[in-house]
């Protein structure tokens, strides 16, 4: 008798050899038995690979695709999981269901939006959307002319979106995060209530609707849930460090009974709770989902064993986590460069100096990263490399001077010394209340029309045609320029920023941004920066010679891919370069001091510091200024940041210190 055996229809169910590239961790991963599994997979450790194997083996082993829900944060993800998914299950990667929260989450919906009172057919509006339907709502709600503390549609939008994502109450909100607006909590529940009414005429929802309505759903409609936990076999959540509240309350609502989940992340790159993530969903899933399994991936494939010691010295000092040790796949390299600088000038002619020493060693520069808390940390940076003609991009960011709220300040400067400046003119006086384009012109044109618009303004003898709100904001802004102007103010750009915070513009940044702080940190910086010019003039010329450079480079394209990379290390998260530098690594810098206020705040910036230092495969370059400005301007003495100082304390051997002076002409 002869046996014949019949190959399945999909060429790679049955088989299992696609586990033949895993380590013995990654596989361990992949085969894992059914029931709740936690994943600890640290930074390089090749995780994306290990999820689309876990995928793969649940559908060789008889699983339907169409009952595998694979969450991710970016769609770019999801679909990068779906090719390689393609790749080892060709017939069976496109049917399983992937993407982000949101996106499910629109899927999911559809078919019950009658239950929660949409169309079916409801739309769905981005943030910008958003904005400009609760400006609408806000309009018709409130008497924002009576009050100039009431936030503007952005911010009440940050401030509902963070009620939202971390499960609190509006009340609860505002005291942690905009304080400013205590007062206001009942009108912005007046408000709250007047925009989930009005998306419901509409029938649309914001992105925050999609996750809160669709926990709704799970919650409220017993046969909803029971249809969702039915159709799903195994739920698939990748980067789960970077989940909130309301994400981690979905999973748990769409496991059901089987609690068949597997979530991978690594709490040690847990750095975005100013997004709403929390750490506390990865550390406390054990607790969540008893008897889960944990996995650990320790096996690194992208750093040097000398970056990784340093990485694992340092994140050890956190108490809250998961004790994991890297180990590295590649030769040894250098030690990590500790690179003590007098301050934030000589730090600029250190990095632009030792990059070009790279590129003329044959290094491309795409395959160097510079990475700093925050953008204005990168100031002297940037204006270092435009005077060396060395090209660069800001990843996800605009260059510092082109940033909204700089450009509002330098308006005021420039007008000071240029009274003829009508684009400046125009930016400052559109920054009031009641003063749109063309009352702008008006105020302009009236003034100019004179020959001195700036004796027009001291003298008051122009008589301007103005409404009598336009009329009180252009009084505001004629005092704070004369204020502006006076001899104790005019040449010295660090107290002139300290006079437009304190006269309105912190009020204004406030009121129009999420990030408040970190741009009136940015002003602040500024003047610390400009305080070394002899004066005002000589700032503002060095700016005009640094915009006129930038814009040349735009103009022939220098900024494409023979370009290296600046970013904020929250930017960076992901990513990786040959070589890495780290900024401004001294206590108030990096960690930011307003981070030292509590340990779970401090913990997380070392684990920011953690993950800039795993961006780097082979040359890591820790930067520490010796000094910095003061509100004074004067040179302060800075404090090394504890990160460097914890290493030095005992383990000094994994760093090799760079003395950095300076040859005399």
């Amino acid at each position: 008798m002869r046996n014949y055996v019949l190959e399945p229809a999909d060429p790679g169910a049955g088989r299992e050899d696609f586990l033949d590239g895993l380590n013995v961790e990654q596989r361990r991963v992949a085969l894992a038995s059914d029931g709740p599994v936690l994943v600890i997979a640290g930074a390089g450790t090749g995780k994306t690979r290990t999820l689309v194997s876990r995928a793969a083996h649940l559908v060789a082993q008889g699983v339907d695709p169409e009952r595998i829900l694979l969450l991710t944060f970016t769609q770019r993800a999801a679909r990068e999981m779906v090719e390689r998914l393609r790749e080892l299950i060709p017939s069976g990667a496109d049917r399983v269901i992937a993407g982000t929260f949101h996106r499910v989450a629109n899927r999911m919906l559809r078919p019950y939006a009658d239950r929660l009172g949409y169309g079916r057919n409801f739309g769905i509006v981005n943030r910008e959307e958003a904005s400009d339907l609760l400006s609408v709502v806000l309009a018709g709600t409130v008497d924002t002319t009576q009050g100039r503390r009431f936030p503007k549609a952005s911010v009440l939008l940050s401030i509902y979106s963070s009620a939202i994502n971390t499960d609190r109450t509006l009340s609860q909100v505002i005291e942690a995060q905009y304080p400013s607006f205590r007062s206001a909590v009942p009108q912005l529940e007046e408000v709250a209530s007047a925009y989930l009414q009005k998306k419901l005429e509409i029938n649309v929802m914001d992105y925050d609707d999609l996750l809160v309505n669709w926990r709704l759903l799970l919650t409220d409609f017993e046969d909803v849930r029971q249809a969702h936990t039915t159709q799903l076999d195994h739920v698939l959540v990748d980067e789960y460090q970077d989940t909130n509240r309301l994400q981690a309350a979905l999973v748990a609502l769409l496991v059901g009974e089987r609690k068949n989940v597997m979530v991978v992340g690594d709490d040690c790159q847990s750095i975005y709770s100013f997004r709403g993530a929390t750490i506390r969903n990865i550390l406390d899933f054990p607790t969540t989902f008893p008897g889960c399994q944990t996995f650990r991936l320790e096996t690194n494939y992208r750093s040097t064993p000398q970056v990784l010691a340093l990485a694992n010295a340092s994140i050890r000092m956190n108490r809250e986590q998961f004790d994991k040790t890297l180990s590295s796949t590649l030769e040894d390299g250098d030690r990590p460069a500790l690179c003590i600088l007098n301050d934030g000038d000589q730090q600029a002619r250190f990095v632009a100096q030792r990059i070009m020493e790279l590129r003329s060693e044959g290094q491309e520069l795409r395959n160097i990263a510079v990475l700093y808390r925050t953008h204005a940390q990168a100031l002297e940076l940037q204006l270092e490399l435009q005077r060396r003609d060395l090209p660069f991009s800001i990843r996800s960011g605009l260059r510092f001077f082109e940033q909204a709220h700089v450009r509002d300040l330098l308006s005021h400067l420039r007008v000071l010394f240029n009274p003829l400046d009508q684009i400046s003119w125009m930016r400052l006086l559109r920054l009031r209340d009641g003063i749109g384009d063309k009352t702008a012109l008006t105020v302009y044109e009236s003034l100019a029309a004179t020959g001195d618009p700036w004796e027009a303004l001291r003298s008051g003898a122009v008589v301007i045609p103005l409404s009598t709100r336009a009329r009180r904001s252009y009084e505001e802004a004629r005092t704070l320029l004369l204020r502006l102007g006076t001899p104790e103010l005019v040449n010295s750009p660090a107290n002139l920023f300290e006079a437009l915070l304190a006269e309105g513009y912190a009020a204004h940044l406030r009121r129009t941004y999420d990030n408040p702080e970190v741009r009136e940190e940015d002003i602040r910086h500024l003047g610390h920066f400009a305080g070394q010019f002899k004066d005002t003039q000589a700032f503002l010329n060095e700016l005009e010679l640094v915009e006129s450079v930038a814009a040349a480079d735009l103009k022939r394209g220098a900024l494409g891919d023979e370009c290296l990379v600046l970013s904020t290390v929250h930017q960076a998260k992901g990513l990786e370069w040959e070589h890495v530098f780290v900024l401004g690594l001294a206590d108030g810098l990096f960690p930011l001091g307003r981070s030292l206020q509590s340990l779970e705040d401090e913990e997380e910036e070392r684990r920011l510091f953690y993950v800039a230092v795993t961006r780097a495969r082979r040359n890591l370059y820790l930067c520490a200024p010796l000094m910095g400005r003061g509100s004074d301007r004067r040179l302060t003495l800075l404090r090394p940041s504890r990160f460097i100082s914890e290493l030095m304390s005992g383990q000094a051997h994994l760093l090799e210190k760079w003395q950095i002076g300076e040859r005399r002409p």
